[in-house]
Parts: structure tokens; C-alpha cells; sequence
């Protein structure tokens, strides 16, 4: 058949096979290191998404309570314009 000797052939298919199992193995390496910094990433949207839903909600919360808050600044001003005019009333001898 061939010149080559069968034990040399099959000491050439056996380095072949290695060969191609070390390259699946550090395929198969790169392909989990992929997949590592890709949940690391993911993990970092999340966290991004979710401090981003608590400052929406925390927006929503002051934009609901802005109302209430400018009337109770106008009243305290109302109160502390009131008290001023009575004070200079008082002083003026009124």
C-alpha cells in the first residue's frame, strides 16, 4: 500500500486527533470567556436599568407632590408677609 509503516500512520492520526481536540478545547475556552464578559455586561445593564427606574420613580414622586409643595411655600410667605405688616404696624404705632 504505502511506504509509510503502519505504526508511523497511526502515530500521525493520533497527533492529528490531538491536534484538533487542543483546538476545540480552546475554542471552546474563548467561547466561555465570551460568554463571561457578556454576563458581566448584562449584569451591568441591569443594574444601570434599575438605578435608572428608581430616578423615574423618584421624579414622578416630586413631580406629584409639587403642587402641594409651591402652596405650602405661598402660605408660609402669605404667613411671613402678614406677620411683617402686622410688626411694622406695631411699629409705626398703629
Amino acid at each position: 500500500m504505502s511506504d509509510v509503516p503502519a505504526d508511523y500512520r497511526d502515530t500521525l492520526d493520533l497527533r492529528e486527533q490531538i491536534a484538533r481536540i487542543d483546538r476545540a478545547r480552546e475554542e471552546g475556552q474563548k467561547l466561555s470567556a465570551e460568554r463571561q464578559k457578556l454576563t458581566t455586561e448584562e449584569q451591568k445593564l441591569w443594574s444601570e436599568a434599575h438605578k435608572l427606574d428608581a430616578e423615574a420613580m423618584k421624579l414622578r414622586r416630586d413631580r406629584a407632590f409639587l403642587p402641594w409643595t409651591v402652596a405650602a411655600a405661598l402660605l408660609g410667605a402669605g404667613a411671613a408677609l402678614f406677620a411683617a405688616g402686622a410688626g411694622f404696624i406695631k411699629l409705626i404705632g398703629g
